[in-house]
């Protein structure tokens, strides 16, 4: 019996940044030239930076860490993904950080998206700016007590808000009760 990861990959369609595809008996999507994304963990002095955006795919507005695409404007092909981390922190939400810590690689819904990202820690936060994201984003930037993300995360769920599943990490120890 062959399983589905011995069939060939089809695209059925693609565009500048995801593309359609299958194998077998399973759709997904991917990002296309290999465009990874970075997410920032930046917390300091019992504070976490979290951003706030319209999200098209969900028609909402989704609470989450800053993050952005690894490598997908013309002439960043082949960034860092610290250099990356580092351009989105500041863009995203104001702040710069001395450092970036890579956390690893992971995956956020591997039964449908092909898609990865890298944890990165930020330490050394300083304010330089607004934020706010670049033109083309409205961000709202929050600056939260660690002690009060629960009940921030539950405030902006009951106000009808997305919630993105990599808050789950800072989250993890109220969810199972520690």
């Amino acid at each position: 019996m062959t399983v589905d990861r011995d069939k060939p990959e089809r695209t059925h369609w693609e565009g500048k940044y995801i593309a359609a595809k299958s194998r077998g008996r399973w759709e997904y999507v991917t990002r296309t030239r290999g465009i990874r994304a970075a997410v920032i963990l930046a917390i300091e002095d019992g504070h976490v930076l979290l951003v706030e955006q319209y999200r098209v795919p969900l028609g909402n507005t989704c609470l989450e860490l800053p993050a952005g695409l690894i490598g997908d404007d013309q002439g960043t092909q082949g960034e860092a993904d610290e250099d990356a981390a580092l351009r989105e922190l500041e863009e995203e939400t104001g702040y710069t950080a001395e450092s970036m810590e890579s956390c690893g690689e992971f995956y956020s819904s591997p039964g449908m998206v092909g898609e990865s990202f890298t944890l990165l820690r930020a330490h050394g936060l300083t304010r330089i700016g607004q934020g706010g994201g670049t033109e083309s984003e409205d961000i709202t930037v929050h600056r939260v007590p660690l002690a009060e993300l629960p009940q921030f995360v539950a405030d902006r769920r009951n106000a009808g808000h997305a919630v993105d599943v990599r808050l789950a990490i800072l989250l993890a120890g109220s969810i199972i009760g520690e």
